[in-house]
């Protein structure tokens, strides 16, 4: 299937005003208390003067900036994009005043808004933004929230100026340090007997093969287990979030979206399952990315509205913000690299994706997908083996606890089968138990965006 043609990147220049207003706008949502202190570049005398040095970079649609200079802060080696002056100390304190040399602003706003992915022209096969097109993979900073680091660096100078210590966001009732979402896709239900029963035909072993096909017949399909997922989570005192796939027709390349129908029956099911304080939502077929007549038409006719994630983790970036803003969702959580752990917007908490046309914050808030079950052990992305998996997850989870994030997790339902050894329930309790561990609040999608804009 020959790719779309890409409509042309927006020609207005996002300013340097836009661009503050943006990231600030985060900061005091990464930091709620923060005071009034004025933070901005050296013609308006702010208290806090940012080093002006992106030049004319965000009046043209170069997807990559120059390279990063690399400075330590918090023991932390962090790529500083648009800094060219390392040979000055990265904060300069004055009485009333302080000076940031590098522009933490322009850097945090490329990474923040998708800058690279909206003006490049790379796509997969999926017609996602890869991440072997990505500043993240150039640098090897995909486990560090970079920008995170540069709030920071401006928190530092903000408590000077302001004489008042800021805290991180606190999550939930408990006022956790940090929180993790807990998801799961639900692309299939009535497939775990298909590659068995296949073996066993390639294999000559009939009787085997019609073994399966009777059990399959006959009994439940290993897959269709929700209700022991919803278990399994609530063991840690969490509820599940699941994405729920409404069509199970294929997508125009043949790729397939759901294996089961919404029946009577499963809605009954899922009605039980939200009565246990479960979360149920929209799971974007192929297609709806850039599609919002269709993406609504699902949604409205299933009655699954609120949060959304798309199937595939497809996510057009000249298209998608205007397809989720036209119907109207609270919140996604499709931004994740599928190709590794990590933070695709350089960023552990959820933020509003930039809209490069109207030139403003988008209208709903993205809950940044950081770990996803396919990824850790799939032979075209991590090839983890199991006893690799939590050791490698921890560092990030330590970013996230450090930064008052989120640790969104999605493990697939068909991932729970008990004869999934690689990424399978062993180890996402594993990783549940180090959570519940390490005092994550365990919130819902809705729960979290909630707290982020109450109503």
């Amino acid at each position: 299937m020959p790719a779309p043609i890409l409509p042309s990147p927006a020609p207005v220049p996002v300013s340097a005003e836009t661009r503050l207003a943006y990231v600030l706008q985060h900061f005091t949502l990464a930091y709620p208390g923060a005071q009034a202190v004025a933070v901005g570049y050296p013609a308006t005398r702010p208290e806090v003067e940012i080093a002006d040095l992106s030049g004319d970079f965000f009046n043209e649609i170069n997807p990559y900036p120059p390279a990063p200079c690399w400075r330590e802060w918090q023991g932390q080696q962090v790529p500083f994009f648009f800094d060219n002056s390392v040979e000055n100390p990265l904060l300069i304190f004055e009485k009333h005043k302080v000076f940031i040399s590098a522009d933490i602003i322009s850097a945090a706003f490329y990474l923040l808004s998708g800058w690279q992915e909206y003006f490049s022209s790379e796509r997969d096969q999926y017609q996602r933004f890869p991440y072997a097109a990505s500043v993240q993979r150039s640098y090897n900073f995909v486990m560090l929230p970079v920008v995170n680091y540069y709030f920071s660096v401006l928190k530092t100078a903000i408590e000077h100026v302001g004489g008042q210590a800021l805290a991180l966001r606190r999550w939930g009732s408990q006022q956790a340090e940090f929180a993790a979402f807990i998801s799961h896709d639900v692309d299939r239900l009535h497939s775990a007997w298909k590659a068995p029963a296949k073996t066993a035909l390639q294999q000559g072993r009939f009787w085997l093969f019609g073994q399966r096909l009777w059990r399959h017949l006959t009994q439940p399909d290993a897959w269709d287990n929700l209700e022991a997922v919803a278990a399994a989570t609530a063991k840690y005192g969490a509820k599940s979030t699941f994405f729920i796939l409404p069509s199970a027709e294929k997508a125009l390349n043949g790729t397939p979206n759901a294996d089961y129908p919404l029946t009577t029956a499963l809605w009954q099911r899922f009605h039980a399952l939200r009565q246990q304080g479960c979360q149920i939502a929209m799971h974007g077929s192929l297609g709806t990315a850039t599609n919002a007549l269709k993406l609504r038409d699902e949604s409205e006719a299933n009655y699954l509205v609120g949060g959304l994630r798309f199937h595939y983790l497809s996510w057009a970036p000249r298209y998608t913000i205007f397809v989720v803003e036209e119907t109207g969702f609270r919140y996604d959580s499709t931004l994740g690299f599928a190709e590794h752990v990590g933070f695709r917007n350089s960023y552990c908490q959820p933020f509003y994706p930039f809209n490069f046309f109207a030139g403003r914050a988008a209208t709903f808030l993205e809950i940044p997908l950081v770990v996803m079950d396919t990824t850790l052990h799939h032979p075209a992305y991590l090839q983890l083996v199991p006893e690799e998996i939590l050791p490698f997850l921890q560092p990030v989870f330590a970013e996230i606890r450090k930064f008052g994030g989120v640790a969104t997790v999605l493990w697939h339902n068909e991932n729970f089968d008990p004869n999934n050894t690689q990424n399978g329930p062993q180890q996402f309790h594993e990783i549940m138990g180090y959570l519940q561990q390490q005092g994550a609040a365990f919130l819902t999608g809705h729960e979290i965006a909630e707290e982020i804009t109450p109503g």
